[in-house]
């Protein structure tokens, strides 16, 4: 609805209330007319509303002012009628305006959608319709453009404020091979990018078609207070034509009808959701509709995947253990010279570390027998090389190489023990490096009262648990296998917790789709997550969780307020009408201002909450260290 439409209706009544009141001054036969024609004027609108609602079978608030419209013209309170609907489409034109601004999360989502888009056929730029550049098509994105498609970069390099789709307010840099999505800006530098989206099949487009449908799903305690506005308006109803007989005051009956309207009661849920979800939406969390956000509200255990949610996912070389006169080198060696024929996530640190130092490792070794769970025995040179765990090793353990894997493992890193035709010479510690943040978001967690932090997790319980002391989780379950994970989420349902599980939306599928509320971590660019998460964090930034959780809780808090504030107006004024003092104008004005209230108290959740720094940003705010030299 278009604000100069939006008051049209209040504007013209409330003319014509004036200009009744100037009549009375110098042509009193005309104030009546005046005043009538100014509550038919607000009232035109009031009646369709209800005839609507009859038609469909239900008794809205709208019959309610039209029944205190009518029959306030029909005993002569021309005024009392007058004012009822002037104030009724105040309220309702105030309503419209404030529940537009609740939206406004998901208004600034569709402006940021592109329009046009730059793209090379036939060796030149053409311009078109960014909905209709094919999947392959190169488009050029200059400083200062808005990103038009889904894609990687062919060539170029940029700074990129990915605001509106992450939430993340410093631009990230972006080069050759990395994704970037449509909605995003260049904010220095020019891009050459091959579409893998447009149109509907951009990130963009699926986040705004998740908000949308997110804002309209109702949550448990919306349906509740529809269907309780059900009986209430025909109780309300009911109340105003006992009260009517047995006073016999119609002025009585009619403002029980006005004093009843239960808007802000009605309104109090969706309000607060809306602006709660636009709110996530805008911080780079997505979250599925009303039921999840107040389900996340309740959680008070929430369990971690470790690989590539608490860590970073890359694993890196960190120890070089040798035994015997053998050297680091050698060790590193033919480890690497066996991991070249391996495809397990732990080979690629390995091989790394040997290609920084220069050591010479063949393409490929001679022969490469995998053992699924222990390690790899591959043949190289002539000789036998064993890289893996101590099950690997069996027999040829020794005590050196035991006690190497024990500290390894104690410390938080992955031991890979490496034999040489069955001889142990040393040992290589391998760790994924914990998330900057991870320490804080637990501790987050702590102070919101979530009451079991856990972790969920394939490794051994020596790394687990040696992790879990350093981030001060609660408990570790390790050694999981997926079905495994799933056992753990069902005995922690059955101790009575609400779980949210934290994956990465694949590996932990299961999981998430078992738990109360499936949060999945770094969904931007991939559509499953976004179309299946519960909630979907569209960055990997550890403190989203916290922040999803803590924006869920108070979204519920603003919800009870908002009831709260409705019953204690419903009742305040039917107490005053009972007792006298208050008509059925005051009964309106009250009313629609405890409207306002309530929606002006849920788009306090439009407000950034304010997010502690990470100990990266704390340390960068840090002044640099003065040394003084003699």
């Amino acid at each position: 609805m278009s604000r100069v439409h939006r008051w049209a209706v209040p504007a013209l009544s409330g003319t014509l209330i004036a200009a009744s009141w100037l009549a009375g001054q110098v042509a009193p036969v005309a104030a009546d007319p005046l005043m009538i024609a100014a509550a038919v004027v607000a009232g035109i609108p009031v009646l369709r509303g209800a005839y609507r609602s009859l038609r469909a079978r239900t008794i809205g608030i709208d019959l309610l002012v039209s029944i205190a419209m009518i029959g306030a013209l029909v005993i002569g309170e021309y005024w009392e009628a007058a004012a009822v609907t002037f104030l009724f489409a105040i309220g309702h034109a105030l309503e419209d305006a404030t529940l537009a601004r609740t939206r406004s999360a998901l208004a600034g989502l569709i402006e940021s959608a592109p329009t046009t888009a730059t793209v090379l056929r036939h060796g030149e730029q053409v311009e078109v319709p960014a909905h209709q550049v094919g999947v392959g098509e190169v488009v050029v994105i200059k400083h200062g453009e808005t990103v038009p498609v889904d894609g990687t970069i062919a060539t170029g390099h940029a700074a990129i404020d990915e605001a509106s789709i992450t939430g993340e307010s410093m631009p990230a840099e972006r080069v050759e091979g990395d994704k970037v999505f449509a909605g995003t800006i260049v904010t220095d530098g020019f891009l050459q990018v091959s579409t893998t989206g447009a149109g509907a099949d951009t990130t963009l487009a699926r986040i705004i078609h998740r908000v949308e449908e997110a804002q309209e799903a109702k949550a448990r305690t919306q349906q509740f207070m529809e269907k309780f506005s059900t009986w209430y308006t025909p109780g309300i109803i009911v109340l105003a034509v006992v009260a009517g007989l047995i006073s016999r005051d119609v002025a009585l009956a009619l403002t029980l009808l006005v004093i009843g309207c239960p808007g802000a009661l009605v309104i109090s849920v969706p309000v607060a959701l809306v602006a709660g979800i636009g709110r996530a939406a805008r911080d780079g969390v997505l979250i599925k509709g009303g039921e999840f956000l107040e389900t996340a509200a309740k959680v008070d255990a929430v369990g971690f995947d470790k690989t590539g949610t608490l860590t970073e996912g890359r694993p890196e070389l960190t120890d070089l253990i040798a035994f015997d006169g053998w050297t680091d080198a050698e060790v590193l060696t033919w480890a690497a010279r066996a991991e070249a024929g391996s495809s397990h996530p732990l080979a690629a640190p390995v091989l790394a570390a040997a290609a920084e130092r220069g050591l010479p490792v063949p393409a490929v070794p001679d022969q490469v027998t995998t053992v699924p769970g222990q390690g790899i025995i591959a043949v190289a040179g002539g000789r036998t090389v064993t890289v893996g765990n101590r099950a690997l090793l069996g027999g040829s353990l020794t005590p050196d190489a035991d006690a190497s894997a024990t500290g390894l493992a104690g410390n938080g890193r992955t031991p890979l023990l490496v034999a040489l035709d069955g001889q142990p010479i040393g040992a290589i510690g391998v760790a994924d490096r914990l998330r900057d943040e991870a320490r804080d978001v637990v501790a987050a967690l702590h102070a919101a009262g979530v009451k079991r932090v856990v972790m969920l997790t394939g490794d051994t319980a020596e790394i687990a648990n040696a992790v879990a002391a350093q981030v001060g989780i609660d408990e570790v379950r390790a050694g999981l296998l997926p079905e495994d994970k799933l056992d753990a989420v069902r005995a922690l349902q059955a101790e009575g917790l609400k779980v949210a599980m934290v994956g990465d939306g694949v590996n932990d599928a299961p999981a998430l789709a078992l738990a109360d509320v499936g949060i999945a971590m770094g969904a931007a660019g991939s559509p499953l997550a976004v179309e299946t998460a519960d909630i979907a964090l569209m960055t990997s930034r550890l403190d989203k969780v916290a922040h999803a959780i803590g924006l869920a809780r108070r979204t519920i808090s603003v919800m009870r307020q908002n009831i709260w504030i409705a019953m204690i107006t419903v009742g305040t004024l039917l107490a005053g009408v009972l007792l006298g003092g208050v008509t059925m104008a005051i009964g309106m004005l009250v009313h629609e201002a405890s409207v306002i209230v309530v929606i002006l108290n849920g788009m306090r959740l439009l407000r950034a909450a304010r997010r502690p720094a990470t100990p990266a940003e704390q340390q960068a705010s840090r002044p640099a260290e003065v040394v003084a030299v003699a």
